[in-house]
C-alpha cells in the first residue's frame, strides 16, 4: 500500500535546491520503487517462514511505507524552507534560516536510518526462537530436528570416509571438484580440525538436536497442562492466569488497580494488554516470582535468576503446580 506523496512540496524544494527542471512524479515513482522493494521482500520471506509470522510481516511492511511517505514528505518541506545561495546568491542570504534547514537535514536521515532499519526486522522475522504459540511449532521443531540429525549422520559418514581414504573423493554424492576442496581445507585445518566435521562440530549438533528434543517435550507439556486448574490463582482483587496458548502470564483485575500496584507491575516487567483486558509477560517461572513480588503475594520473594533462552527457544513452560507454591495471605 503506497501513502500520498506531495509533488508541489518535492518540485519547489528541487527548484530551491537546483538550475535544473523537477521531472515530474519523480519524488513518487522514487518513494513507490522503495516499497515494492520492501514489499518483494516481505514475499520472499513468507516463502521461508511459517504462516504465523505473515500478518506481522504486512504490518512492518505497512509501517515502512508509511513512515518512508512522512518522511519523504518531511524532507521536502525542509528543502523548501530555505533555498540554495547557488540559486538565491550570497547577497542578503539567510544564515540564520539556513542553519536551522541543516539542522533538521541532519534529524531527518537520522531518521530515514531508523526506518531503513524496519528493512533488517523483515529480514530478521522467523530467523530467530520458535514461538511456541505459534500452531506450526511442532512441524517448525520437528523439521528442524530431522535437519539437524540428517546433518550429524552425514557428518559422521563424511569423517568415516576420510579416515578411510584419506580423501573426500568417492563420498556419495560429491563431485571431484568438490572433494579435492574439501581436502585442501583439511589439510590447511589446524590437527585438532583435520576432518571433514571435527569433534567440536559434531558436538555442537548433537547439543542442538538435544534441546531441540527438549523442546519439543516442552511444547507436549504446554500442551497436556493447558486447561489445568492449576493455571489460575485467584487472589484478593483479581486472578493470575498462565495463559498456555499465549505463552503469557495474565493477571486479570476487577477494577483498574491504584498506581502503587501499576507502578510494581511496570517495574516488575508487567505490560497491559489492551486486546487481553489484561498485565501480562511472556510465561516462564521468573514471571510467576515477578508477579508475586508485585502482588506482595509473599513476604519473602528472591530477586529473580537471569532468564534462560534455549537454542531454538521454546520457552520454558511453567510446570502445573508452580502456583501452589505461592503463599497467599489469609489463604
Amino acid at each position: 500500500m503506497y501513502y500520498p506523496i506531495n509533488e508541489n512540496t518535492a518540485r519547489l524544494s528541487h527548484q530551491m535546491m537546483s538550475m535544473s527542471d523537477y521531472r515530474e512524479g519523480s519524488t513518487t515513482a522514487g518513494y513507490r520503487a522503495a516499497v515494492d522493494e520492501a514489499a518483494a521482500l516481505v514475499e520472499q520471506r513468507k516463502q521461508k517462514v511459517s504462516p504465523f509470522y505473515h500478518d506481522k510481516l504486512d504490518v512492518l511492511l505497512d509501517r515502512y511505507a508509511r513512515r518512508l511517505a512522512q518522511w519523504t514528505n518531511d524532507h521536502s518541506r525542509n528543502g523548501a524552507s530555505c533555498p540554495s545561495v547557488l540559486i538565491c546568491g550570497a547577497s542578503n542570504f539567510p544564515t540564520r534560516k539556513k542553519e536551522k534547514q541543516n539542522a533538521r537535514e541532519d534529524t531527518l536521515w537520522k531518521e530515514y536510518n531508523e526506518i531503513q532499519g524496519i528493512l533488517d526486522k523483515i529480514k530478521s522475522i522467523g530467523t530467530g526462537p520458535i514461538d511456541p504459540t505459534d500452531p506450526h511449532a511442532r512441524e517448525m521443531l520437528e523439521d528442524r530436528l530431522q535437519r539437524l540429525q540428517s546433518t550429524l549422520d552425514k557428518g559422521k559418514a563424511m569423517n568415516t570416509h576420510y579416515r578411510k581414504h584419506k580423501t573426500m573423493k568417492g563420498f556419495p554424492g560429491m563431485t571431484d571438484e568438490t572433494a579435492a576442496e574439501m581436502d585442501e581445507a583439511i589439510s590447511r585445518a589446524p590437527a585438532f580440525a583435520q576432518t571433514p566435521f571435527p569433534d567440536f562440530a559434531l558436538s555442537s549438533l548433537r547439543g542442538k538436536i538435544k534441546r531441540t528434543q527438549e523442546n519439543l517435550s516442552k511444547l507436549d507439556s504446554m500442551e497436556r497442562h493447558k486447561d489445568d486448574a492449576a493455571n489460575t490463582l485467584e487472589f484478593d482483587g483479581g486472578r493470575i492466569v498462565r495463559n498456555v496458548e499465549q505463552n503469557r502470564l495474565q493477571i486479570f483485575f476487577g477494577s483498574k488497580p491504584n498506581e502503587e500496584t501499576r507502578a510494581a507491575l511496570k517495574s516488575n516487567g508487567f505490560r497491559w494488554s489492551p486486546k487481553n483486558q489484561a498485565w501480562q509477560r511472556q510465561l516462564t517461572r521468573n514471571a510467576e516470582d515477578a508477579a508475586r513480588r508485585a502482588l506482595n503475594l509473599s513476604d519473602a520473594a528472591p530477586a529473580p535468576a537471569p532468564e534462560e533462552q534455549a537454542e531454538p527457544a521454546v520457552l520454558e513452560a511453567a510446570g502445573a503446580d508452580s502456583f501452589l507454591q505461592y503463599s497467599i495471605p489469609g489463604a
